[in-house]
């Protein structure tokens, strides 16, 4: 990777549910944010993994529902972040690595040649969150963005508990604490970030930022480094 030696690198973990209203492809928000990524390409060199959102649920779900069996209900939810992916990839253009990232050292060789690297799901048993911290430690990202429904981490579940606290700044070690709590290890059922990928961030001290992905203003200020209204975790 000598050619990106100069050039920070930017991992970013896009929800699938962002892609979606109303059950279908909201194509202006994917047009939207791949214009912010692409502006954002120009400085700095990006690699994504990209959630699946409702599809995923629903594949999962079906499987569990028809075989009982859990390895199955993660294949099923692979394949729906990977046609997430293809999705984005194409909003990308010409800027994507052409295809799908189903090898993590391909994202190597996307970066080398000034592509983005595009990847959705990759092994059953873990989540595209884990695959963006993957990827990151892959490229040697020491920062990753993490866009989705959610504007923050809180110190509990804010739909369901009124007195959930908004954290704007967390260590490796509470956000562990906190994915812990949470965590089922099942497909579509973990914390705002899943365990796994919690524990790889804090190993490989990669800064994490949540943000929700809706609010574009918020979304720009994350991935140019600036203040935002999500949280920060960090040592």
């Amino acid at each position: 990777m000598k050619k990106l030696a100069m050039k920070k690198i930017l991992a970013i973990s896009l929800g699938g549910s962002l892609l979606y209203e109303n059950g279908s492809i909201n194509a202006n928000y994917v047009r939207e944010i791949s214009a912010l990524l692409l502006t954002e390409s120009k400085k700095t060199a990006i690699a994504l993994s990209v959630g699946g959102g409702a599809p995923s649920r629903e594949y999962a779900r079906a499987v569990r529902e028809l075989a009982s069996n859990e390895f199955l209900a993660d294949r099923a939810a692979i394949y729906a972040t990977r046609a997430n992916a293809t999705i984005v990839l194409s909003a990308l253009g010409e800027k994507a690595f052409p295809k799908v990232i189903t090898d993590l050292d391909d994202a190597v060789i996307a970066l080398e040649q000034d592509k983005i690297p595009v990847c959705g799901g990759m092994m059953e048993g873990i989540t595209t969150d884990t695959v963006a911290l993957l990827l990151a430690e892959r490229v040697g990202a020491k920062k990753l963005v993490n866009l989705s429904k959610i504007d923050a981490i809180y110190s509990s579940d804010p739909r369901v508990d009124p007195r959930a606290k908004k954290l704007s700044l967390l260590t490796h070690k509470q956000l562990v604490e906190l994915a812990a709590r949470f965590d089922q290890r099942r497909a579509t059922t973990s914390f705002v970030f899943d365990l796994m990928a919690c524990k790889l961030a804090a190993r490989s001290n990669i800064e994490l930022h949540f943000v929700n992905g809706r609010d574009l203003k918020q979304v720009k200020k994350a991935l140019a480094g600036a203040n935002h209204a999500g949280s920060i975790v960090k040592n």
